[in-house]
């Protein structure tokens, strides 16, 4: 693996601590709250009556309907910083949240679960709360800021599938997402922590004091002629497809296989705790190496894993194990991602061109939470399914290695 040019970042001042705590809190709600739909497939078929398929189909909407508003969400943070932007979305999830909790109707399951909560995480998530991030930290400490707000982003992964389970086993359905909207519009207020520096690290701005900043339209009719670009947008679209496929069907299959039903609980809730060192991990190592060649060989430990676990036989180790594996490489991808990104082209208009890459992403999310559903109820089987997603990984991996990561921008002025 080729090495970048090495740098060693001053530790991060107090500004962006704040930043970044904000960040990992906010994520944290809305990243972990999601994490938890896989818990409600099978009650809400049981005890509501719904299909499996349609289910699947108000989840996967979620997440086509997240890729398709990240770009929005993305300029408008852009625009007018990040804490209108979170206090809507915080808003509006826990509505979804509500109204999938209130009405045992398909209809609602759909608006609730599909439309309302796809637009509430697209404002509370990456696209925005991790671009803050990105602007608050020096070009030197930017991957390692992500890489610690998305690892403290996954306590709550771990703490809200054992915590949806317990309310959900103790009071029912509706308690549980009732208990969950409130949690996300407690975090809503840390939002107003990430604008704390958004006038520091301005991209696309020479050292000349006079130097016009370069307009969206021109950067995104750069981005979209930019090879290294097209091919991170396609890579992406396998790492949405893989997360949401696991994410949603794992606690089901694993009932397939006669497992006991908290494993699929406690596998979820393990992929959170060692995401935490993960997302870590790969913030560290995309500020020392080339983040597309971290990117590369993450996507062919992460397929070879799902096929290894796909393939050997099952048993509590190898779910726990397919869990920590998955886990160090689970949203590790998400800051050398946004980090590749303003790497070439700056961080003005970041959170806009990361929504364009996350559209991408939510198109493979939206499929591997339907396909999984689709192929089971016409196949009775995930065998399909398993082995698309395995192949997906060295698909991403063949994408990303040869990526250029010349700067293609104005570099962006030194800070003291």
């Amino acid at each position: 693996m080729s090495t970048a040019k090495p740098a060693y970042a001053a530790p991060l001042k107090n500004p962006t601590v704040y930043v970044i705590v904000a960040a990992a809190l906010i994520i944290s709600a809305a990243m972990g709250i999601r994490q938890t739909f896989g818990l409600f497939i099978g009650p809400f078929s049981y005890d509501r009556g719904l299909p499996v398929t349609l289910v699947a189909f108000a989840i996967a909407l979620h997440n086509l309907v997240w890729g398709f508003a990240q770009p929005f969400a993305g300029a408008a943070a852009d625009r007018y910083g990040a804490a209108p932007v979170v206090a809507f979305g915080a808003t509006t999830f826990a509505a979804g949240l509500a109204l999938a909790a209130g009405s045992p109707s398909a209809i609602a399951l759909i608006a609730g679960l599909g439309l309302l909560v796809g637009i509430g995480v697209s404002c509370t998530t990456f696209g925005v709360v991790l671009t803050a991030v990105g602007r608050a930290a020096t070009p030197e400490q930017r991957s390692m800021a992500m890489g610690i707000a998305s690892a403290g982003g996954s306590l709550g992964q771990v703490l809200m599938v054992p915590f949806a389970q317990l309310v959900r086993e103790t009071s029912g359905i509706s308690t549980s997402l009732y208990a969950l909207a409130f949690l996300m519009l407690v975090a809503a207020p840390f939002g107003m922590l990430l604008d704390r520096r958004r006038d520091v690290g301005t991209p696309h701005v020479s050292a000349s004091p006079a130097a016009a900043p370069v307009p969206l339209r021109e950067t995104l009719a750069h981005a979209v002629r930019h090879r290294g670009y097209r091919l991170l947008t396609l890579g992406f679209f396998t790492c949405g497809f893989q997360l949401a496929f696991i994410a949603t069907h794992l606690p089901g299959y694993l009932s397939l296989c006669h497992m006991p039903m908290a494993l699929g609980a406690t596998a979820l809730a393990l992929i959170g705790l060692f995401n935490m060192a993960g997302s870590w991990a790969c913030g560290w190592l995309g500020g020392r190496f080339r983040q597309q060649h971290v990117l590369g060989w993450l996507y062919l430990i992460r397929g070879a894993t799902i096929a290894a676990f796909f393939l050997l036989p099952k048993s509590t180790v190898s779910v726990v194990l397919f869990a920590a594996v998955m886990g160090l490489t689970w949203l590790g991808t998400v800051p050398l991602t946004s980090g590749l990104i303003a790497k070439v082209f700056g961080t003005r208009h970041l959170g806009t061109l990361f929504g364009v890459v996350f559209l991408s992403h939510q198109l493979g999310s939206f499929l591997g939470a339907w396909l999984g559903g689709y192929v089971f109820d016409a196949t009775g089987s995930y065998t399909l399914i398993w082995a698309a997603t395995a192949l997906a990984g060295l698909f991403a991996a063949l994408l990303h290695f040869p990526i250029d990561d010349t700067v293609h921008a104005p570099v962006e002025p030194a800070r003291a």
